[in-house]
C-alpha cells in the first residue's frame, strides 16, 4: 500500500475528531463560511467546470452524463443555498432519541454521535462535492471525496473554496479531503482502510456501485440505480396522473428520481394512454410498450424485459398495461430497484395496499417521483438515496450520517454487589 492514501485518510480522521468536538454553533459558523466561500468562488468554479465539460464532450460522453456534469450560475447558486440550508438545520449530534430509567436507578439514553470518516465515491455531479462536505461536517464527520475523472477540475475548484473556509474558521482542511489519485488501485486502497474509514457511500452508475461493493472492507451504503415506476390506477384522477408522468419523466430525465416505467390499469389505458403519449411525445419522449400498450398508441416501440429493468436516464419511457394493482405490484417487485414508486389513485385502500406491499425506499401517493430528494423532503442537501437496508434508507441527510449509542448514567450501581 502506498503511503499517500493512508496518510490522507489518517489526516482526515484526526480532523474529523476536531469537527466532532465542535459545538453546534461552531459547526454552523463553519458551514456558513463554506457557503460564502462557494459564492465568492463562482467564477473559478464555472471556469473549471467549462474545462471538464469541453473535455467530456470531446470524448463523446453521452448527453445525460454531460447534463449531470454541467454547472451554471443557477446550479452554483443552488449549491450555495444547499450548504446554507444544511447550516440552518437542527444539529443531530448529541440528540437524545430515547431516555428511560431502569428499576435499579440507571438512566439509559440513546444518543446520536458522528460516524467518523466517510468515503464518498461518486461520478459526474460536481455539486456532490459541496453537498457531501456540508452534510458530513454538519453531522460531525470528516469526509474523503473521490470524484470521477470527468469532473476533476470542478471538484478541485469546489474543494479549494471549502478548504479555505475551513482554514479561516480554525478547522483542519483535511476534514474535507479530495483524493487526487483517481486510479482504481487508489480507490481500492481507500475502500480497504477498515481501521480508518467508517463508511463508504458510492453514488453513480451501476458499474461503479458494484465495483465499490465488491472491493470494500468497510461498510457500504449503496445509492443504487433508480428504476422508478408510476402506476395509474383504475380510480386515478386522469389529469393528475398526466401531470405526474410529465413531471416525472421530462423535467430532468438524467436524474435517479426520474420515472423509467409507466404502469397503467387496463380500464383506463384505452382513453388515457393516447393522451399521455401525445403529451410525452411533444416533449421528445420515446415510448416502448407491451402489446396491449401498443394497441392503445400508434407507433409505440416494443418493450423488452431489459427495458423494464433499465434506468434509461434519458427521454425514454417503458410502458405496460396491467389488469390490476396486484399485477402492478408484481411487476415492480420483479423489475424495481427499491428506489421510488408512485401510485395515482383516489382510492385510499388501494393506496394503502401499494404502500404496504412494496419495500422501496420512497413511496409516493399522488405526488411526483421528482420529490424523492433530500432537499424536497426537508433534509437539506442529500448525500445520496440509500437503497441498502442498513441504518439509513431513502434520502440521506445529516441525521443519516450519525449513529446511536448508549449512554448510561448511574450512581454507583453494580451488577454483582460485593459479598459482605
Amino acid at each position: 500500500m502506498t503511503a499517500t492514501v493512508r496518510d490522507q485518510a489518517l489526516a482526515c480522521r484526526a480532523a474529523a475528531q476536531q469537527v466532532a468536538e465542535l459545538d453546534a454553533a461552531a459547526r454552523t459558523r463553519v458551514l456558513e463560511a463554506m457557503a460564502d466561500a462557494l459564492a465568492r468562488a463562482e467564477a473559478p468554479i464555472l471556469d473549471a467546470n467549462a474545462q471538464d465539460v469541453a473535455t467530456a464532450a470531446a470524448r463523446g460522453v453521452a448527453p445525460a452524463l454531460l447534463d449531470r456534469l454541467a454547472l451554471d450560475p443557477v446550479r452554483v447558486a443552488a449549491m450555495v443555498a444547499g450548504v446554507r440550508h444544511v447550516a440552518g438545520l437542527s444539529d443531530p449530534v448529541g440528540e437524545v432519541t430515547r431516555r428511560e430509567q431502569r428499576p435499579n436507578g440507571l438512566v439509559i439514553e440513546r444518543v446520536r454521535v458522528p460516524l467518523g470518516v466517510i468515503a464518498m465515491i461518486y461520478e459526474a455531479r460536481p455539486n456532490v462535492t459541496a453537498d457531501a462536505a456540508a452534510l458530513c461536517l454538519k453531522a460531525g464527520n470528516g469526509v474523503i471525496l473521490r470524484g470521477g475523472s470527468e469532473a476533476q477540475q470542478s471538484n478541485r475548484a469546489i474543494a479549494a473554496a471549502l478548504g479555505a473556509a475551513l482554514q479561516s474558521c480554525g478547522v483542519d482542511p483535511a476534514a474535507v479531503s479530495v483524493l487526487e489519485d483517481l486510479r482504481r488501485d487508489s480507490m481500492i486502497e481507500l475502500l480497504q482502510l477498515s481501521d480508518i474509514v467508517d463508511l463508504a457511500i458510492p453514488r453513480g452508475g451501476e458499474g461503479l456501485i458494484r465495483f465499490v461493493a465488491e472491493h470494500a472492507r468497510v461498510p457500504v451504503i449503496k445509492h443504487y440505480k433508480g428504476v422508478c415506476h408510476l402506476y395509474v390506477d383504475a380510480d386515478a384522477d386522469e389529469d393528475l396522473a398526466l401531470d405526474l408522468v410529465i413531471d416525472g419523466k421530462t423535467t430532468r430525465p438524467a436524474v435517479c428520481n426520474a420515472l423509467e416505467t409507466l404502469l397503467v390499469h387496463a380500464d383506463v389505458a384505452p382513453r388515457w394512454l393516447p393522451r399521455a403519449a401525445a403529451a410525452l411525445r411533444e416533449r421528445g419522449v420515446e415510448l416502448r410498450g407491451c402489446a396491449r400498450a401498443r394497441e392503445c398508441v400508434d407507433g409505440m416501440g416494443l418493450a423488452t424485459r431489459d427495458d423494464y429493468a433499465a434506468e434509461f436516464l434519458d427521454l425514454i419511457l417503458a410502458v405496460r398495461v396491467v389488469d390490476d394493482l396486484d399485477e402492478a405490484i408484481a411487476h415492480i417487485r420483479e423489475f424495481g430497484s427499491d428506489h421510488t414508486e408512485v401510485i395515482a389513485t383516489r382510492d385510499a385502500a388501494q393506496a394503502q395496499r401499494f404502500i404496504r406491499s412494496l419495500r422501496s425506499a420512497v413511496i409516493m401517493v399522488n405526488a411526483s417521483s421528482r420529490f424523492s430528494d433530500g432537499g424536497e423532503l426537508g433534509l437539506g442537501a442529500e448525500i445520496g438515496i440509500s437503497t441498502t437496508r442498513l441504518h439509513a434508507y431513502g434520502p440521506m441527510g445529516a441525521e443519516s450520517l450519525t449513529i446511536e449509542r448508549y449512554v448510561v448514567r448511574g450512581e454507583g450501581q453494580v451488577r454483582h454487589p460485593r459479598s459482605a
